[in-house]
């Protein structure tokens, strides 16, 4: 199975980063829907309007991005596994690992937007709109320049 993947390793890490990209997309304009949300009168056409708008951005475009990520990332690890054994793949998962919490975070504000059960204010939603931009710089720089 390792060699096969490793026969294919470009084309996987090229799906990867594609998926990569999907992911970190809707991770930025999920909380930014949150942030408008959070300002519209429930019961309103235009809360009605951001459900379906967050509900599809969810489902159809970020959960299967992040699990197109991980299963990507899986096989190119299985392909390669010398590359846990490197400092910076440790910091660059675990910050994969944050970001996929923050995923389920946002999925969980999601489902309390659907019933109308929001708690938070707009400046709450810009806030965590940051932490997915930060984990990704950490990401990106640890898998471009291997710093360790």
């Amino acid at each position: 199975m390792a060699d096969f993947l490793m026969q294919h390793y470009l084309w996987i890490k090229s799906f990867h980063v594609i998926s990569v990209i999907a992911w970190m997309a809707g991770m930025l304009y999920l909380p930014r829907l949150y942030v408008y949300h959070a300002g519209a009168k429930e019961g309103s056409e235009e809360s009605e309007t951001f459900k379906v708008m967050e509900n599809r951005l969810l489902r159809y475009i970020m959960n299967p991005a992040m699990i197109a990520t991980w299963l990507f990332g899986t096989m190119m690890i299985t392909a390669n596994p010398d590359l846990f054994s490197m400092g910076w793949m440790h910091v660059k998962f675990t910050a994969v690992i944050l970001m996929t919490v923050i995923h389920m975070i946002y999925a969980r504000w999601r489902r309390k937007f659907a019933v109308d059960d929001n708690l938070h204010t707009g400046k709450f939603y810009k806030i965590w709109n940051e932490i997915p931009t930060l984990l990704l710089i950490i990401i990106v720089i640890m898998a471009i320049a291997k710093p360790f």
